[in-house]
Order: C-alpha cells, then sequence, then structure tokens
C-alpha cells in the first residue's frame, strides 16, 4: 500500500513538472530574447497575458472536465457543442481583456488597424482558430497520458496474474513433492523402521524449508543447496548398496544469488524415479554450480530405467511445472535440456541469475 502510494505521488509530480515545463517554454522563455538589451521584457509579456490565460483556461478545462466527464464516456456530441460554447465565449474574453487593460493601464495600448464592434476582427480570428488548436493539444496530450494509464496497469494485471499463477503452481509442487516422500518413506517402514524414524527427522528439516522459505518468490542459492543436500539424505537412507550417488554443490558464499525455491527439486525427484533399479547397478550424479558471471547451473545425470505404463508412482507434474515456473520467471534468459544417450539420462538446466537480479532491483526502483 505504501508503495503504491509513493508511486501514485511521484507520477502527479512528474505530470506537474512537465505541465510548467511546457508552458514555460511556449510563454515565458520567447521573452528572454526578444530584447538584447533586457534579460526579460515585460511589456510583451504582460500584453500577451490575456492570450495565455485564455489558453491555459481552454486546455485545463478541456483536460481535467470535457474529455472525462463527456468524451471519454462516449459523449462526442455534447463535448463538441461545449467546445464550440467554450472557445467562442473565451475568445471574446480575450479579445475585449486588451481593452480593458488599455483604460487601466495606458502604456499597454495595442494598435488596431480593423475594428468590429469595438473588437479587432483578426484578433477575434486568430483567437479562435488558437483557441481551437489547444483544444487539439490538450486532448491529445490527454490521450497520451491515458495510453502510459492504461499501458501501467495492463503491466500491473499481468504481474499479479503471473505473481497469482506462480503461487500456484507452488501450491501444486509441494503436494506433489509430499506425495513422494511419504512414498519412500511408506517403504522404508517395510523392511527398515530405524531408517524409517531418522527418515521422519530429516522430513522434519524439508517441511521446515517449505514452510518458512517457500512463501517467498526468490530464495538465497546456498539455502536452496542446503535444501537440496537434505533430501539426497533423507533419499540415501533408503538406497541400495547397487546406487552409486554423488553431489557436488560449488557456489559464492560472498555473493546474494537468488533462486526460485523448489527449482531443481523435481529433477532431483525425477532421478531418483527413473533412475535407480532395484537389482542393477545404478548411478546417480548431482551437481550445482554457481558461474562468475551470475549464471546458475544445475545438472544431474543417472541411470536411466524407465518406468513402466501401468506404474502410477507420480503423476509425472512436477517436470511441467518447473517449465511453467520457467518461462515465468525468466522468460528468454534459462537453458534446458535434456538426453537419453546410451542409457543415460542427463539434464541440463542454466538460469541467469543475474538478470533476475537486475530486473528485481529495476522493479524495486519503480515501486
Amino acid at each position: 500500500m505504501d508503495q503504491t502510494i509513493k508511486r501514485n505521488n511521484q507520477t502527479i509530480w512528474n505530470s506537474v513538472f512537465v505541465h510548467v515545463l511546457l508552458w514555460g517554454v511556449i510563454f515565458i522563455l520567447p521573452y528572454f530574447f526578444i530584447n538584447e538589451e533586457q534579460i526579460f521584457n515585460w511589456k510583451p509579456f504582460l500584453r500577451s497575458l490575456p492570450d495565455m490565460l485564455g489558453i491555459m483556461l481552454v486546455f485545463y478545462i478541456n483536460y481535467f472536465v470535457l474529455i472525462e466527464k463527456l468524451l471519454f464516456k462516449g459523449k462526442t456530441k455534447e463535448y463538441i457543442i461545449c467546445n464550440i460554447i467554450l472557445i467562442v465565449g473565451v475568445t471574446l474574453l480575450m479579445s475585449y481583456m486588451p481593452i480593458w487593460l488599455n483604460k487601466l493601464i495606458p502604456e499597454m495600448r495595442v494598435f488596431r488597424r480593423r475594428r468590429w464592434g469595438g473588437i479587432p476582427v483578426m484578433h477575434i480570428i486568430r483567437n479562435s482558430t488558437t483557441l481551437f488548436l489547444i483544444t487539439g493539444l490538450s486532448l491529445a496530450f490527454k490521450m497520451t497520458v491515458r495510453w502510459f494509464e492504461l499501458d501501467n496497469e495492463r503491466k500491473e494485471l499481468a504481474k499479479a496474474k503471473s505473481e497469482a499463477e506462480l503461487q500456484n503452481i507452488k501450491n501444486q509442487i509441494n503436494p506433489h513433492f509430499l506425495l513422494n516422500t511419504l512414498n519412500n518413506i511408506y517403504a522404508l517402514i517395510e523392511f527398515d523402521p530405524p531408517k524409517a524414524r531418522r527418515a521422519v527427522v530429516d522430513l522434519s528439516k524439508l517441511l521446515r524449508h517449505l514452510l518458512y522459505d517457500n512463501n517467498q518468490t526468490y530464495v538465497p542459492l546456498k539455502q536452496e543447496a542446503e535444501f537440496l543436500r537434505n533430501y539426497l539424505d533423507l533419499m540415501c537412507i533408503r538406497l541400495s548398496d547397487n546406487v552409486e550417488l554423488k553431489a557436488d554443490f560449488s557456489y559464492s558464499e560472498s555473493r546474494n544469488t537468488l533462486i526460485p525455491p523448489l527449482i531443481f527439486i523435481s529433477l532431483l525427484e525425477n532421478s531418483f524415479k527413473h533412475g535407480i533399479s532395484g537389482d542393477k547397478s545404478s548411478f546417480i550424479n548431482v551437481t550445482l554450480k554457481e558461474h562468475p558471471d551470475g549464471k546458475v547451473e544445475f545438472v544431474c545425470k543417472n541411470s536411466y530405467f524407465p518406468k513402466s505404463k501401468k506404474d502410477k508412482s507420480g503423476s509425472g507434474i512436477g517436470l511441467d511445472l518447473v517449465k511453467r515456473r520457467l518461462e515465468l520467471l525468466y522468460p528468454g534468459s534459462y537453458n534446458w535440456e535434456t538426453t537419453i544417450e546410451n542409457d543415460v539420462y542427463s539434464t541440463v538446466l542454466v538460469i541467469d541469475s543475474k538478470k533476475l537480479m537486475n530486473d528485481t532491483k529495476l522493479l524495486d526502483s519503480r515501486r
């Protein structure tokens, strides 16, 4: 809420600045160059003051009232009629005012060649033409501001939609992850109850991460790496001697590299699902590396034992959720490849976390 109020106030001040600058350039700046002997020439400025006030009156009545109340609500005919009445009235005011000022301040007397009812004919024609052009300028200015407002609203709605979709995806990941983990513990209970008890302890550590850290859009890479280590420790309890597990995590302790929580866990789960055999030699090699250029690379290679169609252990939703999250969070800034070669399944995910941090700082500055 505070950020929204601050952003609205900043927008108002920017608008005021643009208006002041616009009228200053149009009305005031030329009078600095009329007389070389004076910095500012007051007489021509005061002489043109009625025209300035009339122009600004038509501009802002259109800008704040007529366009909003009539044109934007589809009352085009009423808008045109009101503008004609406004322009005629302000034209007469602009034409009579110099006469009144001539009586009050004789030094400001304006030379007139032709008169019609005491008012210069060319003066009326010039003023009315100018006011019609000012009406068009006010409309163009208002339409431009309106376009920017609608564009910002569209961006805010798109951002809110993306955040809601991401939250929905994360809500789906948690039950999916817990279901797989509970299935593993259930299997341990059957043949090794002590290991099952240790698995419950390890699961509690993972749940702490899910309950507290997963509510954030991004978490430090170090924190996510610790979560992956805890998960591997949990999985090691149920592994048989024919499975070889290697893990190598390398990242900078000083950098505050951010990463979406649980972005790698589905890839790791997939390796345990398809990479382990009960009676054949199996292996899983996991590498998480942060490169100097800010890119984070996750590589997982495992022996490949595809499940049969009758095997219902897992619905396959995990990888689909990972892909959708990547598209929402890193559009055009990630590369994900999977290959199967010589009975070895490889998945390589590279994320440009540096771009994410830059985009996050830019978004915070706009707020």
